[in-house]
């Protein structure tokens, strides 16, 4: 099976770990679900959103240099509807904009066309990503670092 990042593809979770959960999609290819990754809300427990043997969708977001896959869940998804009161801008006699927000919500059709995604959400997951591949460089640097370590005291 060969796989494209920006697919989504269909497996099974078959692990569970603190910071985030195993799929397999294929014999012989898994990868890895981060915790921030599993929903659209924050996961404190990732037990409660998933168990081993749940057959999940996901989404190919990077295979890094060491040839790790990671995965998403919620970007599987469709797009969340927002919620709380948009902002509304009204302009005032005096030229300056006041911004007034519980105004009545707006419909999608009132929308128009899908907007392109902002310069927040690109930052966010630039910033997301960068984390993912930090927290996995740390995690080899401490593996690397607990094995030395271990050498020496057995000597």
């Amino acid at each position: 099976m060969d796989l494209t990042v920006g697919n989504i593809y269909e497996g099974k979770v078959t692990g569970i770990t603190g910071f985030g959960a195993f799929v397999q999609l294929a014999p012989g290819k898994s990868g890895m679900v981060h915790i921030s990754e599993i929903a659209n809300t924050y996961v404190d427990d990732i037990h409660k959103h998933l168990k081993e043997g749940d057959v999940v969708k996901v989404k190919l977001i990077a295979i890094d240099q060491n040839g790790r896959i990671n995965l998403s869940i919620k970007k599987a998804l469709p797009p969340p509807e927002k919620s709380g009161a948009p902002t509304v801008r009204n302009a005032a006699p005096s030229g300056r904009d006041h911004t007034r927000s519980g105004a009545a919500p707006v419909t999608a059709a009132a929308e128009g066309p899908v907007q392109e995604p902002t310069a927040d959400s690109q930052f966010e997951d630039k910033l997301r990503a960068f984390m993912q591949r930090s927290e996995s460089k740390m995690s080899d640097l401490r593996m690397q670092k607990d094995r030395r370590s271990g050498a020496r005291r057995r000597r």
